[in-house]
Protein backbone atom coordinates (compact mmCIF):
# COMPACT_ATOMS: atom_id res chain seq x y z
CA UNK A 1 0.00 0.00 0.00
CA UNK A 2 1.50 3.26 -1.16
CA UNK A 3 0.35 5.41 2.15
CA UNK A 4 -1.28 4.65 5.50
CA UNK A 5 -1.58 5.80 8.94
CA UNK A 6 0.48 4.53 11.59
CA UNK A 7 0.26 4.44 15.80
CA UNK A 8 3.29 4.47 17.42
CA UNK A 9 5.15 5.90 20.97
CA UNK A 10 6.95 8.41 21.32
CA UNK A 11 9.90 8.91 23.56
CA UNK A 12 7.58 10.59 26.28
CA UNK A 13 5.48 7.73 26.07
CA UNK A 14 2.60 8.95 24.10
CA UNK A 15 0.52 7.70 21.32
CA UNK A 16 1.19 9.63 17.59
CA UNK A 17 -0.34 9.05 14.29
CA UNK A 18 1.95 9.67 11.60
CA UNK A 19 0.55 9.79 7.70
CA UNK A 20 2.66 7.76 5.29
CA UNK A 21 2.64 7.90 1.59
CA UNK A 22 5.62 6.03 -0.41
CA UNK A 23 7.66 5.70 3.22
CA UNK A 24 7.49 9.70 3.51
CA UNK A 25 6.17 10.87 6.69
CA UNK A 26 3.71 13.85 5.14
CA UNK A 27 2.53 14.86 8.63
CA UNK A 28 1.94 13.55 12.87
CA UNK A 29 -0.05 14.57 15.20
CA UNK A 30 -0.02 15.86 18.64
CA UNK A 31 0.55 13.52 21.60
CA UNK A 32 -2.01 11.03 23.32
CA UNK A 33 -2.25 9.79 26.26
CA UNK A 34 -4.17 6.70 25.41
CA UNK A 35 -3.93 4.09 22.16
CA UNK A 36 -7.89 4.86 21.27
CA UNK A 37 -7.62 9.14 21.29
CA UNK A 38 -4.77 8.31 18.77
CA UNK A 39 -7.67 6.02 16.74
CA UNK A 40 -10.17 8.68 16.90
CA UNK A 41 -7.40 11.06 15.63
CA UNK A 42 -7.23 8.91 12.77
CA UNK A 43 -10.67 8.40 12.40
CA UNK A 44 -11.71 12.13 12.55
CA UNK A 45 -9.00 12.51 9.35
CA UNK A 46 -10.66 10.51 7.47
CA UNK A 47 -14.68 11.52 8.37
CA UNK A 48 -13.38 15.02 8.00
CA UNK A 49 -10.69 15.68 5.87
CA UNK A 50 -12.17 15.07 2.60
CA UNK A 51 -14.38 17.79 2.92
CA UNK A 52 -11.73 20.05 4.83
CA UNK A 53 -11.55 23.46 3.20
CA UNK A 54 -8.11 24.57 1.59
CA UNK A 55 -6.79 27.93 2.94
CA UNK A 56 -4.03 29.55 0.79
CA UNK A 57 -2.11 31.67 2.81
CA UNK A 58 0.62 31.96 0.16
Amino acid sequence: MAHKFEIYKDKAGEFRVRFKYNSETLFSTEGYSSKASAQNAIDSIKKNGPTAEVEDNS
